[in-house]
């Protein structure tokens, strides 16, 4: 099962890939059809099968022989992985359902915040009403915790926008409120904690290497998606190392 689950998930994470590119640009992700972003040819369906095509073709196009950009296949894999554990963590249950979801956006708005530098209202619209249905179905205990964490991540991310005068994008301060919604209080707020320590080390390490420049900004949405998945999948394990430590 866990190997059907991880073909279908690189299926998925393709797609995702489509609609992390094609979204901010406000195209359609339907039409057209894949193409490589150098030559413009289209691709055929063999060029176009998860991970597989971009290590057989070597990271090049068969026609430009321009370099593919790596994003393509870490993404697929990424997501097949991460379905593949939440799969093994939940089972066959509901809450696997809400990981994937979770999973799922949060690669896609990877995908274009490290592209674009921007996590679009569009995709935090769809992901949220199939938030809302699945919390309704299968709510937090207390069931009110979804609201209140939404609206106490709102609240936080948006005065340390306010206060540090754009430090903190306005996508970031709607993901927030959305992944409250979904982690309830005391996942987000420890999400939140966990995206930061995260990413001031790389960030630092990252200057440090000459990767990156204090000037530049750096992408924040890949790192609320490493907060967010340890928070998710890791909180129990946190918690009661966090109590033995106090202790």
């Amino acid at each position: 099962m866990k190997i059907i689950i991880f073909l279908y998930a690189l299926l998925f994470g393709s797609f995702y890939n489509v609609v992390g590119l094609r979204v901010p640009e406000k195209k359609s992700i339907v039409k057209p059809r894949s193409s490589c972003p150098s030559c413009g040819r289209t691709l055929t369906i063999i060029e176009l099968i998860p991970v597989f095509s971009y290590l057989f073709q070597l990271g090049k196009c068969k026609n430009c022989k321009k370099s593919i950009a790596p994003l393509y296949p870490i993404m697929e894999l990424l997501t097949a992985c991460l379905f593949v554990f939440a799969y093994a963590y939940s089972g066959w249950s509901f809450e696997t359902v809400i990981a994937w979801t979770l999973i799922s956006l949060l690669v896609i708005i990877s995908i274009s915040d490290i592209v674009y530098m921007l996590i679009p209202n569009k995709i935090l619209l769809f992901f949220t009403a199939f938030f809302l249905i699945e919390r309704i179905i299968q709510p937090l205990n207390p069931w009110w915790d979804s609201l209140v964490g939404s609206l106490v991540a709102f609240i936080l991310l948006m005065a340390i926008a306010v206060i540090s005068k754009g430090g903190m994008g306005g996508g970031d301060v709607k993901l927030y409120a959305v992944l409250g919604f979904v982690l309830g209080t005391k996942l987000v707020l420890l999400s939140f904690f966990i995206a930061n320590l995260i990413g001031a080390i790389i960030g630092l390490l990252g200057i440090a290497v000459g990767i990156f420049t204090r000037k530049k900004p750096i992408p924040f949405g890949p790192f609320i998606a490493i907060g967010a998945l340890i928070a998710y999948f890791f909180h129990e394990s946190i918690f009661s190392w966090y109590l033995s430590f106090l202790r």
